[in-house]
């Protein structure tokens, strides 16, 4: 139940690109050296070979360590840099937030959760449930009074099924009493649960369901 990939991130990549082009270029540079002193040793003395040209490949290769190099040092400031936003993000543990998502998580011991809202007063509110491959659940009509709300869903359905722990969403319609429809929006609440780094940055856990800390529109105490 996520919404951020899990694959491994753009510094542990970076970093792993560097430590093999400085290895490979430690090789190429000893073989360098190695050859270079063997033509030196071996070359005739009447017409000794031009040092322009292997002055130039010296500098070619201090060029390319020294990129190598800053590419490394970028790299541990940028994991320092993540490790610190990693340990600021987890003061949200056991913190109760709301996300800029209408796709909640639900499990067996808590239910997937919404926060409500729209622009007018509504009296009525049609609540469609989809699952995480955007499949129909259910549909509930509710009675409601006001421009802001809150929505639990424990899985069950209308039909008495009760549903798997998994991502869901949440999609409204509102009604005023004088039956106009209002666009009424929602965003998942819950618990902050776990905090890991993925792809690089901060993303919390919620129920079961992964957000990126950048979805965050509120955190309560």
């Amino acid at each position: 139940m996520t919404l951020v990939s899990s694959a491994t991130g753009p510094a542990s990549a970076a970093q792993g690109a560097a430590d093999a082009a400085s290895s490979k270029l430690t090789a190429d540079y000893n073989l360098f050296l190695k050859l270079l002193t063997t033509q030196m040793q071996n070359q005739d003395p009447l017409s000794p070979m031009d040092s322009t040209q292997y002055t130039q490949q010296l500098v070619q290769y201090s060029q390319v360590e020294q990129s190598i190099t800053q590419t490394k040092t970028l790299n541990s400031i940028l994991s320092s840099l993540n490790m610190n936003s990693l340990t600021s993000s987890s003061t949200m543990i056991g913190q109760p937030v709301q996300l800029d998502s209408d796709k909640a998580g639900l499990s067996a011991a808590t239910p997937a959760q919404w926060d409500w809202s729209a622009p007018n007063a509504i009296s009525g509110l049609t609540a469609t449930i989809l699952d995480e491959k955007g499949n129909k659940v259910d549909t509930f009509e509710l009675k409601v009074n006001g421009t802001s709300g809150n929505f639990s869903w424990d899985g069950s359905t209308n039909s008495g099924r009760k549903l798997t722990s998994g991502l869901y969403q949440l999609q409204l319609t509102g009604t005023t009493e004088a039956g106009a429809k209002i666009t009424t929006t929602a965003k998942a609440v819950g618990k902050v649960d776990d905090v890991q780094m993925i792809n690089g940055s901060p993303v919390v856990s919620v129920n079961g369901a992964q957000y990126p800390t950048s979805m965050i529109l509120r955190i309560a105490k």
